[in-house]
């Protein structure tokens, strides 16, 4: 937050609450409109936030120097961030307890999916030259597209508004016990707004060459302390944007994005050398090229188009030992994916009566996977192997201004994939000659529906209540891989589905936001790993729809303006997970059962400002690495103060500490995170 000589506040995490589009317009002039996600708002009231979604601003994130998504996203009521553990070394994001499957993420309303198998590390996505993130939980409008079975994630890039405008950022990260440099991290971001035209181009870069563990690690065999052993990261995008707008209502652009990143995996510390994987990503790399367009029909009816193309590409080395300086063995080898995929969607909306709107979404997307290994023992590189596969949906959402304060909505969409190719090659490494398997292809398709009502009691306060019915096509991986000769496919695995139910309320008054919901999610056909009876080998798996899970819980936020020289906010969530199976045992891990955060800032002058903050979280269910013990971890108490001093107009200097208390923490078996860390940023904007 920035204070500029008078004590004004904007709401820090207050801003999680998305106001409708009018309003969040003008909150937020630099958010770029045509890349956010659809959502439900109250038509009734320009002041009332759009239904069961959240939202964190540019400024919130620079408060609180978060420079990766999975960091940004932690604030929010709601959402929990954890590690996947083992080898992959990937973030991960939970909303309402649904995982990166379950919740797609998109950057302008584009989707990001990775065919083969959809591990997405959220670390990978720095959030410096972002306008805001979106975040919808439970309830995501059909018209977005397939998936959403738990929610969805959307990066807003940014869009300028002023005949020149410039934001550049230089900041470093330094380890609380060493003092040493841990990461640094810089982003540019210049653009123009014209009559009828405009031009955004912006870059973040952030590189981590370590990072520090509390002072009260207990030293292991596999990791001595200090500075954890393989945290090396970098990152690295670039955004550049170009859009026409002749008129007040229309609107077309096309943007091109590159993401650029590589990553070590530490070792799991209650492990022995002899069962740790040497693994590292050289590259993990994401490009975009999307044209996105609003056309307005009349008065009140628009077209909204967007066609893209993607590419993923990404490589894995396994090496054999620690030294990571030779590869002889059986266990180590070069895997590489070379995706892309490319597709659009249409929405069209209209009002059938002065009281209603109707709106429908055609949206197509083809995938296409390639992957190709070498081994080293015996030495062998393998031929492409290719899957190949479609997705469709046809959507429909009907609103409907039942009273002057009540709205009613609801949606319908039908989902189909068709797979057209899918391919494995089977290495000499695993006892016979190799050979191409191609494995038989099936189709599948889902009917998804939901539907909501939204009470404006004043200009200020509003309810509503919402019920979602939605799916998730299972990935690759699921349905055919192997993995490493452990596992049988099953290309008839169904998609998994979601009933999600909420009830929520919006309050507002002097200069304090309330926002409250109790949600409850009922699970059915959820995709777990089943070892096959005999006459199967002993030990080998399968991924089956064998699963009903249950999730319910509430989340609340509130925050705002206090006095003339204080503004303070606290939200809180409290989330049950079970999941019941045939063969029982399985706990549910990553997400704790209570979480909190809460603020306080004070202007101590009109130009300087001190947010003290602490972060709860309860005990959560981990696994050990070998699968054959659940346990959980500890609860923690992460205590940090940011601190931002306004030089100039345009000049500002941010200051500040997270984890003060240097408390030794895990979100994983295994993984310890960092300890007390300093940051500080210099930024200017003109």
């Amino acid at each position: 937050m920035h204070v500029r000589r008078s004590f004004m506040f904007v709401p820090v995490i207050g801003a999680v609450a998305l106001p409708a589009a009018a309003a969040h317009a003008q909150s937020n002039p630099n958010a770029f409109d045509l890349g956010r996600i659809e959502t439900v708002t109250v038509t009734a009231s320009p002041v009332a936030p759009a239904m069961s979604t959240s939202v964190l601003t540019n400024d919130t994130l620079y408060t609180y120097h978060d420079v990766a998504l999975n960091e940004a996203l932690n604030l929010m009521p709601g959402v929990a961030t954890s590690n996947s553990g083992g080898p992959r070394n990937e973030q991960l994001l939970f909303v309402r307890g649904f995982d990166r499957f379950q919740v797609p993420i998109s950057i302008d309303g584009i989707r990001v999916y990775l065919p083969a198998d959809n591990r997405l590390d959220f670390g990978r996505f720095l959030t410096a030259d972002l306008s805001e993130i979106q975040v919808a939980k439970g309830y995501v409008s059909v018209l977005n597209g397939p998936g959403a079975m738990g929610g969805a994630i959307n990066l807003v890039t940014r869009k300028p508004t002023e005949a020149f405008e410039v934001d550049a950022r230089a900041g470093m990260t330094v380890g609380g016990n060493s003092f040493s440099l841990d990461r640094a991290d810089a982003s540019l971001s210049v653009g123009t707004r014209q009559d009828k035209f405009y031009f955004q181009a912006s870059t973040a870069w952030s590189e981590q060459s370590r990072f520090e563990l509390a002072d009260g690690f207990t030293p292991t065999a596999t990791e001595d302390g200090g500075f954890r052993d393989n945290s090396r990261a970098r990152d690295w995008t670039l955004h550049l944007k170009a859009g026409f707008t002749p008129n007040e209502t229309d609107e077309y652009s096309i943007s091109y994005i590159k993401q650029t990143s590589g990553k070590d995996a530490p070792f799991a510390i209650y492990d022995p050398i002899s069962r740790q994987r040497n693994w590292t990503w050289p590259y993990w790399d994401i490009s975009s090229v999307y044209f996105l367009s609003n056309t307005a029909i009349g008065n009140a009816s628009y077209v909204k188009t967007k066609v893209y193309y993607n590419t993923f590409t990404n490589g894995l080395f396994s090496y054999d030992d620690a030294n990571f300086d030779s590869q002889t063995l059986p266990k180590s080898f070069r895997s590489y994916y070379d995706d892309s995929a490319y597709g659009g969607s249409g929405e069209f909306g209209t009002p059938v009566t002065a009281r209603d709107m109707l709106k429908a979404s055609f949206f197509y997307r083809r995938d296409s996977h390639t992957e190709w290994e070498t081994i080293y023992h015996p030495p062998f590189t393998e031929p492409n192997q290719t899957t190949v596969e479609d997705t469709f949906s046809l959507a429909a959402e009907y609103t409907l201004h039942v009273t002057a304060a009540l709205d009613a909505v609801a949606g319908v969409s039908y989902d189909w994939r068709h797979l057209m190719q899918a391919q494995d090659f089977v290495d000499p490494s695993m006892g016979a000659p190799g050979m191409f398997v191609n494995y038989p292809l099936a189709d599948s398709d889902a009917v998804n529906a939901q539907g909501a009502l939204i009470y404006t009691l004043s200009p200020d306060a509003s309810v509503y209540a919402n019920i979602s019915h939605r799916t998730r096509f299972p990935t690759i991986f699921e349905r055919y891989s192997t993995r490493f000769n452990s596992a049988a496919s099953n290309p008839d695995l169904k998609p998994e589905r979601a009933t999600n139910i909420e009830a929520g309320v919006r309050k507002a008054w002097d200069g304090i936001h309330f926002s409250g919901a109790l949600f409850y999610s009922d699970v059915q056909d959820a995709i777990e790993t089943v070892i096959l009876p005999p006459p199967a080998p002993a030990g080998l798996s399968q991924s089956q729809n064998v699963g009903h899970g249950t999730y319910y819980g509430l989340e609340f936020s509130i925050s705002g303006q206090i006095s003339d020289r204080a503004e303070a906010g606290v939200n809180y969530t409290w989330l049950h997970r079970s999941l019941d199976t045939p063969a029982g045992g399985i706990q549910l891990t990553g997400v704790p059962a209570h979480k909190g955060f809460a603020y306080f800032t004070y202007a101590v002058t009109p130009d300087l400002s001190i947010t003290p903050n602490i972060e709860l979280a309860s005990k959560r269910w981990t696994e050990t690495t070998d699968g054959s013990l659940f346990y959980q971890t500890g609860a923690y108490a992460l205590v940090g103060i940011s601190g931002n001093w306004r030089v100039t107009d345009h000049f500002d200097a941010l200051f500040g500490v997270k984890n003060l208390m240097d408390s030794n923490y895990e979100l994983t078996s295994g993984f310890p995170e960092a300890g007390r860390t300093f940051f500080f940023e210099l930024r200017y904007r003109q």
